[in-house]
């Protein structure tokens, strides 16, 4: 039923030049991965998918988790090289949790309903980041006192626009969809999500405003 659209790939861009490169948002990234796993309890096998540079990999291994790396893109020395509606080579369950940030909008929208059962059935937790659409004006009050982080994100961009998941056409050619999007909306994605996971929570994140994170649990792997 794929006929005609465009399988997951590598993404078009100098991918050696890219994994060289390191900005704050892949400290950030990290931090609220490492917070999220912590929160989940007893969680020590991680699969991460789209490791990218290898920051988190490194920065979760030096906290004691058990990482596992799976990219599409061997530029990325990936422990294991596929794509991620297709992981014929994990057992089910067989991690604690899958880590799967700012991946899932680089597959065509006919794809990513196997990729969410796929990453649900190896894993029983997942911590899905996906990018959101436009740009982004922030105001936050810290006042320093009683943990108050009181913040206000809005987002410019044509909210009546719709993907049609099939063409890359965001991120210099690099998404099929973003958050936000008709269609895409975090309702719409949730909603999606929920058909193969539990939704424990689902956020902003506050300091990298292009994130939306969700924490979810399986309903694949016999937990939910």
């Amino acid at each position: 039923m794929n006929a005609g659209v465009q399988a997951p790939n590598v993404v078009p861009v100098d991918r050696e030049k890219w994994i060289q490169e390191l900005d704050l948002s892949n400290f950030i990234n990290t931090y609220y991965q490492y917070r999220d796993l912590k929160a989940l309890g007893c969680i020590k096998d991680v699969l991460e998918i789209g490791p990218g540079q290898g920051f988190s990999t490194i920065v979760l291994k030096a906290r004691g988790y058990s990482v596992k790396t799976f990219d599409i893109d061997r530029t990325f020395n990936p422990d294991h090289v596929g794509s991620v509606h297709d992981m014929e080579m994990f057992m089910d369950g067989e991690f604690d949790a899958v880590i799967v940030s700012h991946v899932l909008e680089h597959i065509a929208e006919p794809f990513l309903n196997k990729a969410l059962k796929e990453i649900a059935r190896v894993g029983k937790f997942a911590l899905v980041y996906l990018p959101v659409a436009g740009r982004h004006c922030q105001i936050r009050i810290l006042p320093g006192f009683k943990s108050i982080d009181i913040s206000v994100v809005i987002d410019i961009y044509n909210r009546l626009h719709k993907p049609d998941g099939l063409m890359p056409r965001y991120c210099s050619r690099q998404h099929f969809w973003e958050v936000g999007y008709r269609g895409f909306r975090a309702k719409d994605v949730t909603n999606r999500v929920s058909r193969f996971f539990e939704v424990i929570g689902s956020y902003r994140n506050r300091d990298w405003n292009p994130s939306f994170n969700l924490v979810l649990k399986s309903r694949e792997s016999g937990l939910a």
